[in-house]
This record gives structure tokens, sequence and C-alpha cells, in this order.
């Protein structure tokens, strides 16, 4: 009998078994394919980011001039790029090596697990029990039904970074995340990209704003944005495949060379026998309470496969709520009060808390404030003097923020640990801020709420009477 037993490898199993196994737990982990890590490391963040700095790389080398420097249009074979991408995930995955969980006293086995009853699973054969368990099996990339899309030869996120040609012309279907990180990088690389969605603005969980000013961005980069679009069908044609799009009674057909269906995520629930374990789920995964528990009250999950949201330092995060309350026995509630997401797009999007609109939904008396990132000398230094911070607040507090610009993805957490810690606005104003950095567009941005009332007539009539008092 087992204490615990992980089904999943990814970073939410990996970190309840490492945790479980060293604090004395008896802790088998399963993973269905043949390696740990899971799609993360495989074909998500860590391949993605790696890609998208040397896209990055190659839009800077074209910009020379920018900086002073000659320009050069680089020759980029796909084939190299993809090489950097996998040494990365070579090097990372030493973290992930079944012998090193091994060390720690988890047993590691690979192969399918599937529930004979709620305490029991098998796999290859052989029937395991334990007294608890956790789902972290995470997600896939979700196939639209669209006719012809089955006969063709389409990408996703699994196997685009093992591609050795760059497209001439690709097609990038999902304008989410994934869709315009990778459409943007592609471009960058020399494809020349179209990128369709059906939303009417790219990124449509994100304030249509500053959605929209990043698509600008990319529009002048030459990728052909095509919001409100929707694909109808699909054709092959020898090496090549056309795109059948309608935008209102616009009909589109666009010849590619390659297409990317990056439509959003699907939980990994099939073939783990639920049912058997009396585990409920729903369309977007596993049912789980505030604790992380399923209908089944020892069967844990966390990650992609349960949702609500679809980022590695969620399943981490989640997994952190699984060990106090399966491992240590002590309750606790998952809190997505605060919750930091990235887009990698350059300039990068970060969202922590609810966008202007969500957040008068609720607080009717909710502010907005906005600072530019071409006031920050900063961002004129770096040559990447483009986008704004939006700060939404209410009461002097802070009820949520967005960064559009340079190195966003960083910025975002001075306003995380002040949400989290439910900091003032006047704290933010008076912590000292090094110059120069972008960092200080935190500080610029709060003191916008101030300027009005500082510079206000009564103010300068106080200062006026002031200046007449006896030294």
């Amino acid at each position: 009998m087992r204490d615990l037993i992980i089904v999943g490898g990814g970073v939410g199993g990996l970190v309840t078994a490492s945790v479980a196994a060293q604090l004395g737990l008896r802790v088998t982990l399963v993973e269905k394919s043949p390696r740990l890590g899971g799609d993360c490391l495989r074909c998500g963040c860590v391949p993605s980011k790696t890609f998208i700095k040397s896209a990055k790389v190659a839009s800077l080398m074209r910009r020379g001039g920018d900086f002073g420097l000659p320009s050069c249009r680089p020759e980029v074979a796909l084939a190299g790029v993809n090489e950097r991408v996998r040494a990365v995930i070579a090097t990372i995955e030493a973290h992930d090596d079944p012998e090193r969980l091994r060390e720690l006293g988890v047993e590691v086995l690979f192969g399918e697990a599937r529930f004979c009853n709620p305490y029991e699973i098998a796999i290859k054969g052989q029937r395991l029990r334990a007294r608890r368990f956790v789902i972290a099996t995470g997600s896939r990339p979700a196939v639209p039904a669209i006719p012809g899309l089955e006969e063709v030869d389409y990408w996703t996120n699994e196997d685009v970074f093992d591609q050795t040609r760059l497209p001439a012309r690709l097609a990038v279907m999902g304008a989410g995340p994934v869709g315009v990180e990778l459409a943007q990088a592609f471009q960058r690389l020399g494809s020349r990209v179209t990128l369709f969605d059906m939303a009417e603005e790219i990124l449509p969980r994100e304030d249509r704003a500053i959605a929209g000013e990043l698509r600008a961005i990319m529009a002048a980069e030459g990728v052909a944005v095509r919001p409100g679009t929707r694909v109808e069908r699909v054709e092959a044609s020898g090496d090549r495949q056309c795109v059948y799009a309608r935008r209102g009674e616009d009909r589109m057909p666009v010849e590619v060379d390659a297409l990317l269906v990056a439509a959003g995520r699907a939980p990994n629930v099939e073939g783990l026998g639920l049912d058997a374990a009396g585990v409920d789920r729903g369309s977007a995964g596993i049912l789980v309470d505030r604790r992380m528990r399923t209908t089944q009250r020892h069967i844990f999950a966390c990650g992609d496969v349960c949702g609500p949201y679809p980022f590695t330092h969620m399943a981490e995060h989640q997994a952190g709520v699984i060990i106090s309350n399966a491992v240590l026995r002590w309750p606790r509630r998952i809190d997505y009060r605060v919750v930091p997401g990235v887009t990698y797009t350059d300039p990068e999007l970060a969202r922590v808390g609810p966008t202007p609109s969500q957040a008068r939904q609720r607080y009717p008396d909710a502010e907005v404030l906005t600072f530019p990132f071409d006031q920050l000398d900063r961002a004129h230094a770096e040559g990447e003097a483009h986008g704004r911070m939006q700060l939404v607040i209410c009461r002097g507090r802070i009820l949520g923020a967005t960064i559009l610009g340079p190195h966003a993805g960083e910025l975002i957490h001075e306003v995380v640990l002040a949400m989290q810690a439910r900091v003032r606005l006047g704290h933010v104003s008076s912590a000292i801020h090094a110059y120069p950095t972008l960092s200080q567009i935190h500080r610029r941005v709060v003191n916008t709420h101030y300027a009005p009332r500082l510079f206000s007539a009564g103010t300068r009539r106080l200062v006026r009477w002031l200046q007449r008092l006896v030294p």
C-alpha cells in the first residue's frame, strides 16, 4: 500500500512527488510518456521561449541601424534554431531526471495508468493501491472541427519545434497566447505569416485597447492579422495548403506552405478510468474544490487537467496546496485572487487581476491609471519605447494591472507582491526606484493618481500662503 500515487510527470506531479518523498511518504509517480517534464519542458514554455529569443535576435540584427551599428539580414535555418531549442531542453531536463527522483525515494514508473476503483490503478498489467492519489496529466492541443483539416499535414506546439524547413508562408489558426507568440516569431525569422481568429481582437481575454496596440505592432512587423475571421475549410495541394476563411460576406482563400493550429487546449482525461474512480469532470476538465480535491476526497488534481489557468506556475502553486492538504493534512484553500499571466510577444503583455471592464462590473468607482514607456529614459536607451502600463485601482489599493512593454513579464511581479500584501498606493509611490530602470514605471503610473490633487488650484493657494509664514 502506497501513501501517494501521482499520475502525470509534469510540473505539478514532479513537485508533489519530490516534496512528499522527502517528507517520508511512500510515493509512486506514473508517467505515460517515456520522459518526465511534461509539455512545459518538451513542447511548451521552454522551447517556445527559446524559439522566441532566436527570433528576437534575428529582429535585432535587422535593426542594427537603430543602435548605431550595421544592419544585416540573417539567413535563417530553422533546423539551427530548433537545434538550439533541443539543447536548452536537454540542459533543463537534468532537473527532471528519473534517477534524481529515485534518489529522493520516489518510485518512478512509465506507462499508462487507469483507475480500477477509487483506491487502485492498473499499469502494464500491475495493480497498485494507495491511500491518496494526485491526477496531473496536463492537456493537449485542441483541434477544431474544420472540414479538410484532418487531411492536411498541420503543425501544433507538439511538433512545431521539430521542423527543419522554414516555411515561406505560414498560416496560424488561433490568436491566443501561443498563436500570437509563434506568429510574431516566425515572421521575424523570415516567414510571411497570416494570423486568423474568430474573435474581433487578438488575445480576447486581455484588455481590448491594449491587445489592439499589440496587434498594431505585429502588423507593422508584417504579420497579416485577420481577427473576426472564421476558417471554413482547408485543402491540400501538393506540399501546400489552402486556407479558406470568411469575414462577414468577404471570403479570402490564402495559400500557404505550412499551417500551425493554436486553437486552445483540451484536458487529458481520456483513458484514466475516472468513472471507475468516481471522479467527476466537466467540459474544462476534472472538477475540484478549493482544496484541489475531486469528487473523491482522497483523489486530488492539479494543473491543466483541472484548470482554471493553463499556466505552469499555477500547476506548481496548486501542487503546494495539495501537499498541504494531502501530505501535511493542514487545510488550505487555493487563492486565485492574484494570478499573473504573460504573453511572450515583443513587447511582452503581462496581466494580473481584472481588466478595467471586468473590475468595473464589481467596483463601479474603480479608476484606471496609465503611463507610457516612451516617457521612461531607460526605454529610450534600450530602443524599446513602446507600450504602456495600465493600473486599475479602487480606494487606494490595486485591483489589477496590465503591462504592454519591454520585460513586462518581469515588471508585473512588483504589482503581484503589492496586491498579495495589500499594499496601499502611497507605499508604491514612496518606494525609491533606481534610475534609469524600466521599474520606474510603477512609481510613475501611481503618481498620475496624485498629480491632479497635488497641482490643483487649492494646493497652489496653500503653497503661496505657506511662503508668507515667517521662517
